[in-house]
């Protein structure tokens, strides 16, 4: 750029993309942050050039032809073709506005260089097309900023009446006052001002991510202990009191049924015997004794029916026993799933807070 001859007539903000040579499909960014592009005129040489400068080096230098033509690819990008360059151009914008307020400024510059190739191959003088222009579109004036609130930064030429000889003159002075180094200066500021916004708001969503993984963690450990303090109690509650007494009258009514069985034999021997030596042929028997037989044989039927329905009684609290075990450990299981589940959960949770900690600035 030569700041005495060139002047800036409409800048704004965007994100540069350049066509892959080797696909000619994909685009290149030219940079994390958005870029500052700016439409220039040579006032000498009657050219219009887009030019975005990254770095130490320019990004975009497009000289505007009348051949050119911007396309809208989307509401927030478009892109043009450089055949000098041989490359193709892309601005990423943050708004739909941005775009159409560029685009239109293409049409402009196009239209505006071709009236400079026409009126040159007709061999008339064109004093001043980027005066012209701007006066129609955008007065001239030094550098305004014109953005709002949270927009991207736009600045163009202002001026409010065109100006006289004299008065262009000391425009035209002002304007050229500007230098590579200027343009650099501010897109390198507009950089940082960006990264700065970036950074303070991802901290910000750092921070008020981290505090609620805090609270989730704290609820989580909370949770877990009160699991764990409920596993413990239901185990010292299995292992106390029913396994053991499960075992202990598993193995007295065993032994109970067992001798009940072998006294319940021995009794219906006895009847068996009562009743053959009742039934059976005696010399001379006695009322009084065969009184005191039947009523033996009754007193005995009488204890083997309630030796059978102790015997029923303790086989129900046998199996009443068993069942109540079997629910403790069906308790104590779904117990320990679900400290396991919470366990995992709170590893999932640790991890996550590791990778915050670790992607926060």
């Amino acid at each position: 750029l030569s700041p005495r001859r060139e002047q800036p007539i409409f800048s704004t903000r965007a994100h540069v993309f350049q066509i892959d040579p080797a696909t000619k499909r994909n685009w290149i960014p030219a940079g994390k942050h958005a870029l500052t592009v700016s439409y220039f005129y040579d006032a000498t040489r009657n050219v219009y050039r887009i030019i975005s400068i990254g770095g130490a080096k320019a990004i975009i230098n497009s000289t505007v032809t009348p051949n050119m033509t911007f396309t809208k690819t989307s509401q927030k990008f478009g892109q043009w073709a450089d055949s000098r360059a041989n490359t193709v151009y892309g601005l990423g914008f943050a708004s739909e506005q941005h775009l159409t307020q560029f685009a239109e400024k293409f049409q402009e510059v196009k239209e505006a260089a071709r009236l400079a190739r026409e009126k040159s191959q007709d061999g008339g003088e064109l004093t001043s097309p980027a005066l012209g222009l701007a006066s129609h579109q955008v007065p001239p004036s030094p550098l305004v900023s014109a953005n709002g609130p949270g927009e991207e930064k736009l600045f163009r030429s202002q001026s409010a009446d065109a100006p006289g000889p004299t008065e262009r003159e000391r425009l035209k002075k002002m304007l050229s006052e500007g230098s590579v180094g200027e343009v650099q200066w501010e897109a390198e500021f507009f950089a940082l001002q960006d990264s700065n916004n970036k950074l303070a708001g991802a901290l910000r969503e750092a921070n008020a991510a981290a505090a609620q993984w805090r609270q989730q963690l704290e609820a989580q450990r909370a949770e877990a202990e009160r699991l764990r303090q409920r596993v413990a109690e239901l185990e010292a509650q299995a292992a106390s009191e029913v396994t053991p007494t499960s075992e202990k009258e598993g193995l007295g009514q065993g032994q109970s049924l067992e001798q009940l069985e072998a006294l319940v034999q021995t009794k219906d021997q006895e009847i068996q015997t009562l009743k053959s030596q009742t039934g059976g042929p005696r010399e001379a028997p006695e009322a009084a004794e065969r009184e005191e037989t039947q009523q033996k044989v009754q007193d005995l039927e009488t204890r083997n029916a309630e030796l059978e329905h102790q015997l029923r009684a303790m086989e129900r609290s046998l199996e009443e026993a068993r069942a109540e075990r079997e629910r403790a450990r069906a308790e104590v299981g779904r117990a320990a799933q679900l400290l396991d589940v919470r366990l995992f959960e709170l590893s999932e949770l640790r991890e996550g807070l590791a990778r915050l900690a670790e992607a926060a600035p």
